[in-house]
């Protein structure tokens, strides 16, 4: 069903509601059916008990029965009020878990924008909203358990004092048959039925937050496909070239815009199929209020290439969306005839090997394979990693380039033979020479034959295109050739209005390490050929067995005491847990002396009876003086009388009710304190988390700690420990009643006691360790179901769900078997106590007949019914406190978190503070500087000395995995640095991580909106006032968009911004940049995924509002560094030049040199004209101005 649910319904198709269905809602289910049945069973019971009471002590009896009666409706009340806290827990936490789940995934962007405390706040508010609603529940769940103590008590007092009151009076023989009873009752109606009622209800909010999500739509299974056309009918539409010119209100205004033209002629051999859209319309959400496409009418004829091209937001994604079935059509129809591969804008890749990642399940074909991997330029990464395309890439891809992520994903799409191909923006990605080759060798050769639709910004190729399209606002603008296009002198030409990189004639590097691919030879569309593959495939990657996944650790042994140390020391203070200790001791004192009461009582009749001790049957006489027992029996030398006895243990009920109930209390503050703390530290470790962690961990796996163990503190360990601590206390109190009744009772005692704690410690080094490998198993469940749902789209275009259902049931498989060896070890350790207790029961009432007959019929009583109450208690605490250590395996995964490697402290040392305007002027100096990622592996650069002057801009290139993205981790200090790096005079290494972050802006790669509101996005910690955010948005031209929307700046923001296009989220990023107003600014390829029209934007407002700002931009796109006062030249982790681009230029075996002449003539000439005209204008015409721009401060103010 997950892999089924449409994108549409955004509230389950985030990963982290979806995950909680699976971690959280399923564990109620299976709860509840462990303890539904006591449900029914309760009750029988209690009708039976009775029947038989009323035989044995006649009606007045029932009056114990009439208190179990009351209570039911009681506990059956705190069970629905339990309900409705789960019901709330369960929306509080999926809220938790969502801004969670949100940290993880972009937690180097939030690093890099030093906002870990906003988000740490964010976490707080909603932790605490959450743990409010699990101390509700947690609140009545202890007094639920407090009935253990005093339910039956109070019924057993009532029943005594009923049966007194009607002038009967009291034996050891009845007393104790009620007792035992009532101890049989206790387990069914006060501990069982009770945790039936409860799981029940909460199963239920389960089951219907599971109906919800079952409910909703499902996507189909792949796109509609249908037989391919005759090549016959001469008179279907999709054999005529159309140009379609819309309007702008996207209405199609009749034949007027229909025009044939002549078809293209360049030798393909079309395969019969294509793509048919008939006036669709269509929109994510229902109450949208304008559609995403509109009336869209679309025939792409087979074997044609059509460029897909409009401005950021125009809905290109969105029509592939439709394609594919995932963006809801209301309107017209879709019909793809032919098989169809997609490869997405943002590459998914998943936790695994290159190889894998291509294949997706696919069988190897070693020919198809290499020819693939040569035509994405894939050959030389492979070269570079360490174990070929064996190599892992970690979750998302962490380890790998954007420009590696997006061919990996190209070549996916490329390896599966289909006959339509979505394309969605393949070249933004990558360098201008290998994009170049991309287009040459891959889209227009390797896939000449079929049928493909290309998103793309890159306008240097649409003259190589059969078709162009044209959408703005979701409707289609334009549609024809370029030159068709030109001609209708439509808006089009304003988005050709770019430097004309990539026009001329040229070659292009096949190959990042230099090699070249058919230099000199010219573009054509579609070409008839792929250029022959002379190298083999077969032995990369050879000699290398595929790694797997670093695995999650597993700690062996027992569980340290540091452990528990840990766990009760966050609970609170010692002087609390010695109140706490102190309520459950006398919780336990005064329940055992009502047992003992009891007995005292029963002993006494029998004394008086043995005297001849006259006294009056009715306690409403007023004759209180006269005595129960005689003079010589008398307690403490104290006079009691029947209506003392009454009186006294009325007290002892009230005080047992009394101390019950505020331990309880006690104790859930305790276990909410102690569970409040841990999750914070384990959030505050993971915030403050070395990259390598991350890198190393994926999301799933760090997210199962936060849901199903966090959970396991929350409520699960809450409820064994007050348990058992309960079970102990009165083991304890039971074993001393024993003891005063008959002291050799404690041999079989203690002979029990070792028994117990043989077989215990026995059942836990089976059960602590299969607990723990059911958490280790359990891991991989969430990371694959996490992975899999960022990848619905690319997964669903595959139709590779059997695959990825299959490797889901393995791993369920897998998790299923150590959960089945966990619940049968447990239940096995149960049936071994249970036949010790039975035995132990024989042996105590046997030791009765054997002895001398010098006991009272009340001790008798006492020590089998107490000895039937240690025998079931007993086996469940020694049940329960194997559960408990069990259950503390969460905590020793919540503290080993919690315990990772940090970061250097976010705030720097009084005496190392850096000035306020700091830094004021923008000066860079790299020394000595090298990176690495983890401490045992390679430096990824090496040995940098370079500086960088105030106010330069800097552009740095070089090929894909040349270290230009590690650069800027070095500058972030995302890494382990050696070396210096010096901005303004001062050593980033002495400064705090946030001092150092928040003092630079960054304009990253991939750019993230996080959910909540607009206002949050831009200006996390409330620093800025209104007119700030409003003027930064206007600055980007977003303005009119967030002010259409309903909430303005408190306009609500999808998981991922995904309600925003990529486009605009890069505008939102230059708008966080405007405001944080920095003297530093670092673009990290920040235009690739936009059309030239908004790269033209972004360029010339970073150009007027960061003039006087030292301004670094790594770039794919050659002509966005041309003009810029330096070029810093990256390879291999090295820097090789470093100058003007002008300068540079001038060195012909330099490698900027080489980049620049691969991408073609007529592009090379542009740009050595632009990096001419820059140079003579920095040097001989110098407009540098020194203005000052508003410093952060001057800014709040405004």
């Amino acid at each position: 069903m997950t892999l089924l649910v449409k994108l549409a319904n955004s509230t389950f198709s985030q990963c982290f509601q979806i995950i909680n269905l699976f971690s959280t809602d399923s564990q109620r289910i299976f709860d509840m059916t462990l303890f539904a049945p006591q449900i029914v069973g309760g009750p029988l019971t209690l009708v039976c008990g009775a029947v038989y009471m009323y035989w044995l002590l006649s009606p007045w009896a029932l009056a114990g029965m009439v208190v179990f009666v009351i209570f039911y409706p009681i506990q059956y009340g705190l069970a629905k009020l339990t309900a409705h806290y789960r019901a709330k827990t369960f929306t509080t936490t999926d809220r938790r878990i969502k801004i969670i789940s949100e940290v993880i995934s972009y937690i180097k962007l939030i690093k890099m924008y030093a906002w870990e405390k906003s988000f740490a706040s964010m976490v707080t508010q909603a932790r605490k909203k959450e743990i409010r609603q699990i101390k509700g529940s947690t609140y009545i769940k202890g007094v639920l358990l407090s009935f253990i103590i005093f339910h039956t008590r109070i019924a057993l007092f009532c029943s005594i004092l009923a049966y007194v009151l009607s002038g009967h009076g009291i034996s050891a023989e009845k007393v104790f048959v009620v007792t035992a009873y009532f101890n049989i009752l206790r387990q069914s109606m006060t501990v069982f039925f009770p945790q039936g009622i409860g799981m029940t209800a909460e199963a239920l909010v389960s089951v219907k937050r599971l109906q919800k999500f079952l409910m909703y739509d499902e996507t189909q299974v792949a796109p509609v496909q249908i037989p391919p056309p005759s090549s016959e009918d001469k008179t279907s539409p999709m054999y005529e070239d159309t140009i379609t010119s819309l309007p702008h209100n996207g209405e199609v205004e009749g034949s007027n815009h229909q025009h044939t033209v002549t078809s293209m002629g360049n030798g393909r051999t079309p395969s019969q199929t294509g793509i048919f859209i008939k006036n669709i319309k269509a929109k994510w959400l229902p109450d949208q209020p304008e559609y995403t496409l509109n009336n869209i009418t679309l025939d792409v004829k087979p074997g044609k290439l059509v460029a897909v091209i409009g401005p950021v937001g125009a809905g290109k994604s969105s029509l592939f969306q439709a394609i594919l079935r995932e963006l809801p059509v209301l309107e017209g129809s879709i019909e793809v005839a032919g098989s169809i591969s997609y490869a997405s804008q943002e590459p998914w890749l998943f936790a695994g090997s290159v190889r894998s990642n291509i294949l997706f399940g696919l069988p190897m074909d070693k020919n198809r394979y290499r020819r693939v991997v040569k035509v994405c330029a894939l050959k030389a990464d492979f070269a570079q990693l360490p174990q070929g395309d064996r190599s892992l890439v970690g979750d998302k891809g962490v380890s790998l380039s954007g420009g590696q992520r997006a061919r990996i994903s190209l070549a996916r799409a490329v390896y599966k033979r289909a006959d339509v191909y979505l394309l969605d923006d393949p070249l933004s990605a990558v360098d201008s020479h290998v994009g170049r080759h991309l287009f040459e060798d891959c889209i227009t050769g390797f896939l000449k034959e079929k049928t493909v639709m290309l998103i793309t910004h890159q306008i240097q190729y649409l003259t190589n295109c059969d078709h162009v399209m044209l959408l703005e606002k979701g409707s289609v603008e334009a549609f024809g050739t370029t030159t068709q296009l030109l001609a209708s002198g439509l808006d089009f030409t304003q988005l050709l209005d770019a430097p004309e990189e990539e026009k001329g004639d040229g070659g292009v590097e096949g190959e990042e390490d230099g090699g070249s691919v058919g230099a000199g030879a010219p573009l054509h569309p579609r070409q008839s050929s792929v250029r022959s593959v002379a190298s083999s495939i077969d032995d990369i990657g050879a000699g290398y067995e595929e790694l797997l996944a670093d695995q999650e650790t597993r700690s062996t042994g027992g569980i340290s005491t540091a452990v528990f140390k840990a766990y009760f020391h966050a609970g609170g203070s010692v002087l609390f847990l010695v109140y706490m200790s102190l309520m459950f001791l006398f919780t336990q004192i005064t329940a055992s002396g009502s047992d003992y009461w009891i007995t005292y009582w029963v002993n006494s009749e029998e004394r008086a009876a043995a005297a001849n001790v006259t006294f009056s049957h009715s306690v409403f006489s007023g004759e209180s003086s006269e005595l129960l027992v005689p003079s010589s029996a008398l307690l403490l030398g104290i006079s009691l009388t029947r209506l003392d006895f009454i009186y006294l243990f009325t007290a002892i009920t009230v005080a047992m009710v009394f101390f019950t109930v505020v331990r309880s209390i006690a104790f859930v503050q305790m276990c909410m304190r102690a569970s409040m703390k841990l999750h914070n530290q384990m959030f505050d470790s993971i915030t403050q988390a070395t990259m390598y962690f991350f890198n190393k961990n994926p999301a799933g796996r760090i997210l199962n700690r936060f849901s199903k163990d966090i959970g396991a503190i929350d409520e699960l360990l809450p409820s064994i420990l007050i348990d058992l601590f309960q079970i102990g206390l009165t083991l304890i109190g039971i074993i001393i009643v024993v003891a005063v009744v008959n002291v050799w009772l404690l041999i079989p005692t203690f002979v029990v006691l070792v028994i117990f704690y043989v077989l215990r410690v026995f059942y836990l080094s089976t059960s602590r360790s299969v607990k723990r490998l059911e958490g280790i198993t359990r891991s991989p469940v969430f990371s694959h179901l996490s992975a899999s749902l960022q990848g619905l789209t690319t997964i669903r275009a595959f139709e590779a769900q059997p695959v990825l259902v299959k490797e889901f049931d393995n791993h369920q498989d897998l998790h299923s078997s150590a959960w089945y060896l966990f619940i049968a070890s447990n239940r096995a350790f149960g049936f071994w106590l249970d036949a010790v207790c039975l035995v132990y029961i024989a042996l105590v009432t046997f030791s009765f007949f054997v002895t001398s007959n010098k006991f009272f019929g009340g001790d008798v009583g006492l020590a089998i019914t107490q000895a039937i109450g240690l025998t079931g208690m007993f086996q469940w605490g020694m049940r329960q406190s194997a559960e408990f250590v069990n259950q503390m395996t969460s905590v020793e995964r919540v503290l080993e978190y919690a315990n990772i490697e940090k970061e250097p402290p976010l705030e720097s040392a009084p005496d190392k503070q850096p000035p306020p305007r700091w830094p004021e002027h923008g000066k860079i100096e790299f020394n000595g500087m090298s990176l690495r990622y983890g401490p045992q592996e390679a430096p990824v650069l090496k040995n940098l000395t370079f500086t960088i002057q105030p106010m330069e801009k800097v552009g740095i290139v070089g090929r894909t995995g040349a270290g230009k993205s590690s650069l800027i981790q070095a500058l972030f200090r995302l890494a382990i640095n050696e070396g210096s790096i010096r901005i303004d005079g001062i050593e980033t290494a002495d400064l705090g991580l946030h001092d150092l972050r928040s003092r630079l802006s960054i304009i990253p790669q991939e750019p993230v909106l996080f959910s909540g509101s607009m206002r949050k996005n831009l200006d996390p910690f409330d620093e800025f006032p209104d007119a700030v955010l409003w003027n930064a948005l206007e600055e980007v031209e977003l303005k009119p968009l967030v002010h259409e929307m309903a909430g303005g700046l408190n306009t609500k923001m999808s998981e991922g911004g995904t309600n925003f296009s990529v486009g605009q989220r890069q505008l939102v990023c230059l708008a966080r940049a405007i405001i944080r107003n920095n003297r530093v600014l670092v673009m990290d390829e920040a235009t690739a995924n936009v059309d030239p029209q908004t790269d033209t934007f972004i360029q010339q407002t970073i150009r007027e509002k960061f003039a006087a700002c030292t301004v670094l931009t790594i770039a794919h796109r050659l002509h966005t560094v041309m003009d810029s006062d330096k070029v810093l030249v990256m390879d291999a982790g090295s820097l090789v030049e470093f100058d003007h681009p002008h300068i540079l230029l001038k060195n012909e075996a330099g490698i900027f040199y080489g980049m620049v002449e691969k991408t073609g003539r007529g592009t090379a000439e542009n740009l050595h004209r632009i990096a001419a005209e820059s140079y003579k204008k920095k040097y001989f015409n110098n407009t540098t101005t020194n203005d000052q721009v508003p410093s952060v401060e001057e800014k709040k103010d405004l």
